[in-house]
């Protein structure tokens, strides 16, 4: 991921330093597992700890020049500053033991941040659902007006999206909280069961049940994909803020700061650039789910097409969508949210909205289904057609208003009579969600 899209935390973790660092701490915990097995001396083990160092990115990079293999070339170069010690590193090992074990730390360390982001999102988003619980705005189908709805409801919405979004990023990490050190095609013929446990217990994972020379890569695939359905909700969060910003609409606005231009050529400008962008890396990190699922399907005990592949995605889905989360974030903490706007919206289609209970209305009173939506889209029309008050029509119809309680019928209140209950679930789900934060 370019630097433009890339947050400090999260782009440290997927450094060249970093990930040299993840594989040395593998290599030591595979010793600390040999030392206790008994084949390799304890005072050895101990040497190698204190004199081993992740070696610079530069020096891998060298020795990779003329061994064609950048796992070789980080062994070499921490090797030769050990000594005669130098012969045990790397002891029993293949290169994916090392490799996709280093890759679970920094995915689970990367998927920590994530988890961080998604909650101040949902907490933005849930503050706002409150503020604008009772707003009335006008609910779209098709981009056409349909019924009210509160702008509450439709922030609700999206921080339950959130939360299941959370949950799935949750389980997936839990999936590659693995790791191996199980050998070449995974029978464990040059170390043993017993120094693969010893290591993951020192670095905080399982070991995989069963693996070949690699982690089979539907958990990597998992793990992109619970990423990208994330991202997908943060677009169509995204894309909801775009609507609702044209100029025809004008019922959010992006925060605008002082000395911003939107435009080069139209200083009027105010565009909703931050929305735009988090749209357009949610496609990035769809494209890159999409690497992970190819991934999955390898030749044999392995073969090395996942491997160029995911030196991109894996590092990009999560920068990604780091900096998505944080830009969403702070684009719902400091939305301009014009409550005004939005009552001439709900008003701008003459009362039309009214149809669905006018329909109801003559259900009940015992007209045929049919007939009464006739009747109903007969007036509607005309209201559309000739720019009239929908509810005024149906009210000088003398049939509809001798045979109805046309005041119940044109409540608005009836609309949002129900929003209590979609916020009692947003707050039950936010009070089950505490004491895992406390």
């Amino acid at each position: 991921m370019i630097a433009r899209y890339s947050r400090p935390a999260m782009a440290r973790i997927w450094s060249d330093e970093a990930k040299l660092a993840r594989w040395l701490e593998v290599e030591l915990a595979a010793l600390d597992g040999w030392a206790e097995h008994g084949a390799v001396p304890r005072d050895v083990v101990h040497a190698i700890r204190a004199a081993a160092v992740p070696p610079s990115a530069a020096r891998v990079a060298e020795i990779e020049a003329e061994t064609h293999h950048d796992v070789a070339a980080f062994v070499d170069a921490v090797a030769e500053e050990l000594g005669e010690e130098g012969r045990f590193f790397h002891y029993g090992l293949t290169s994916s033991d090392v490799v996709d074990t280093a890759l679970a730390l920094q995915i689970g360390e990367a998927g920590a941040l994530i988890l961080t982001g998604v909650e101040r999102t949902l907490v933005a988003v849930v503050e706002r659902a409150e503020e604008h619980r009772e707003t009335l705005t006008i609910g779209r189908t098709h981009g056409i007006h349909a019924e009210p709805t509160t702008f509450g409801l439709k922030l609700a919405g999206w921080a339950f999206a959130l939360e299941r979004d959370r949950v799935r990023v949750a389980r997936a990490l839990e999936g590659m909280r693995v790791g191996k050190l199980s050998g070449a095609v995974g029978t464990y013929s040059a170390t043993d069961p017993a120094v693969e446990r010893i290591a993951c217990e020192r670095l905080g994972l399982e070991p995989a049940p069963s693996s070949t020379q690699i982690l089979q890569r539907d958990r990597h695939a998992e793990v992109l994909s619970a990423l990208a359905l994330l991202a997908a909700s943060l677009e169509r969060f995204a894309l909801e803020i775009r609507h609702l910003a044209r100029t025809e609409v004008r019922e959010v606005e992006e925060p605008f700061g002082r000395g911003q231009k939107g435009s080069s050529a139209m200083p009027h400008k105010r565009n909703p650039i931050v929305a735009e962008r988090i749209c357009g890396l949610a496609r990035v990190v769809r494209g890159h789910a999409v690497v992970g699922l190819e991934n999955v399907a390898l030749w044999h005990e392995r073969d090395i097409s996942h491997s160029s592949a995911e030196r991109i995605v894996v590092p990009d889905a999560f920068l990604a969508v780091d900096y998505m989360l944080d830009r969403f974030a702070w684009l719902v903490e400091g939305l301009v949210v014009s409550s005004e706007r939005m009552r001439e919206n709900v008003d701008a289609s003459h009362g039309l909205y009214f149809s669905q209970r006018l329909l109801l209305a003559l259900v009940e009173s015992g007209l045929g289904r049919d007939e009464g939506y006739r009747l109903v889209q007969r007036h509607a029309l005309r209201a559309w057609d000739e720019g009239l008050d929908f509810p005024a029509l149906v009210r000088a119809d003398g049939e509809l208003a001798g045979r109805l309680e046309l005041d119940r019928v044109f409540d608005v209140g009836a609309f949002t009579r129900h929003v209590d209950v979609v916020f009692e679930r947003l707050r039950s789900l936010v009070a089950e969600r505490e004491p895992a934060h406390v």
